[in-house]
């Protein structure tokens, strides 16, 4: 009888990307990918935990899948599987616990637990459901970070860097083709530095070498630090298969926070490059990263970087309030910030970011671009895509869109739905 399984992820596109891999690992081995709506043998919860949220939607999705009828053996692995075992340990609704290093075993260790010959949890030291319609593939190129932010917890949870080597990576992307996927998105947690570790290459030839030895229609980077890049970089987007969309985080406006959170670049630098790649592609959408009430952030810090990003033409902005992350430099500063002081700044930058949405949604009305359709949403035919700059659009269509790529009108933005029409 043929077992099923179903893997919810919580977070960043890196999880994302491990997630393919694992559906991967366990298809290999004879099981079907379903929904976890589908009451499955097996449910994987690949969870994040960047912040305390993070981790409390972790705890509640795992409690969830063991209330499924067909009462599953339930895996957490990811991130906060990695940094506090012990914790998820202790939940009655978990049969097993793996973190990042050991998510290559988990086909091994679900067996084991199948048999009944493993009866304890072996470990070291907006949630998305998985996807069966081949339309993007998020593709790991380097995973981890040396460069150790203060508030951020993913060095400890991912290590240290390590890029993946380029002929593996066009291995990849040319299977991927072959399974008929349409885009692919480049994830990791320190993109900028790709290459360091290896010879004669970095983020601008990688790129280069895909866009040269791959007939990949749409090629996305998830996301680079504003100093990263460089003027060869840039370059590139002249191609079209690039996606004229940049995630560039900022997390703050002000000089004195960011020091504080050992980023490596200005208000400055960040300013000028989001001007160079608008007077370049002024189409491109630009999304960014705020932490709000990071250690030492007054009025004045707060209200700094409010009003950057008032001037700044986002077109999407993620706010997180900081939340103590344990065996970080950040958990022992002082000057903390009053959590309902925190909440009210946090309503008012995500009011901020609501006008930035949809004043670039209203601004992209009359534009035609390309959009890859994922499948429909409603039984009456509306189908979802992505554009090439990351909208979320909508269209009615008695033809089957799913994962093809088509020119669309954007028409109506109403109810925070973008509307598009085919242009066939």
């Amino acid at each position: 009888m043929e077992r099923t399984i179903a893997i919810e992820t919580h977070g960043c596109k890196l999880n994302q990307a491990d997630t393919e891999k694992i559906a991967r690992q366990f298809s290999d081995k004879g099981y079907k990918l379903v929904d976890i709506e589908d009451c499955p043998d097996v449910i994987v919860v690949n969870s994040c935990t960047v912040t305390h949220v993070a981790d409390a939607k972790a705890r509640q999705a795992l409690r969830s899948a063991k209330r499924q009828k067909s009462n599953p053996i339930v895996i957490a692995t990811g991130c906060y599987a990695e940094r506090d075992p012990a914790a998820l340990l202790k939940m009655k609704s978990v049969d097993l616990v793996l973190g990042n290093k050991q998510k290559g075993e988990l086909t091994e260790f679900t067996k084991l637990v199948i048999a009944g010959r493993l009866s304890y949890n072996q470990f070291e030291g907006k949630p998305t459901s998985n996807s069966r319609t081949r339309t993007r593939a998020m593709i790991k190129i380097q995973e981890g970070c040396n460069q150790i932010c203060a508030f951020c917890i993913i060095p400890r949870v991912r290590g240290r860097e390590r890029s993946i080597p380029v002929e593996l990576l066009i291995k990849e992307i040319e299977l991927r083709i072959s399974e008929g996927f349409r885009e692919v998105v480049l994830t990791g947690t320190q993109l900028g530095s790709y290459g360091f570790d290896l010879k004669n290459v970095d983020l601008t030839r990688l790129l280069t070498l895909i866009l040269e030895n791959t007939s990949i229609e749409r090629l996305r980077l998830s996301s680079v630090q504003p100093q990263e890049f460089t003027q060869n970089l840039l370059d590139l987007w002249e191609d079209p298969r690039l996606c004229r969309h940049f995630h560039i985080p900022l997390q703050s406006a002000s000089p004195s926070v960011l020091d504080k959170m050992r980023r490596r670049y200005s208000p400055g630098l960040f300013a000028a490059k989001v001007q160079e790649i608008q007077d370049r592609f002024p189409e491109a959408a630009i999304t960014t990263d705020v932490i709000v009430g990071f250690p030492g952030e007054g009025d004045l810090e707060y209200e700094q970087t409010l009003e950057f990003c008032s001037r700044v033409n986002f077109a999407d902005m993620h706010i997180f309030p900081y939340s103590v992350r344990p065996r970080t430099t950040a958990a022992h500063l002082h000057d903390k910030v009053n959590p309902l002081e925190k909440k009210e700044r946090m309503t008012r930058m995500l009011a901020l970011a609501l006008i930035k949405s949809t004043t670039f949604r209203k601004r992209s009305l009359g534009q035609i671009r390309p959009v890859l359709w994922e499948g429909t949403k409603t039984k009456d035919g509306v189908f979802s895509g992505l554009t090439d700059n990351y909208l979320r659009v909508h269209t009615s269509s008695q033809k089957d869109l799913t994962s093809k790529v088509t020119l669309a009108r954007l028409v109506s933005f109403e109810d925070g739905i973008l509307t598009a029409e085919n242009i066939l």
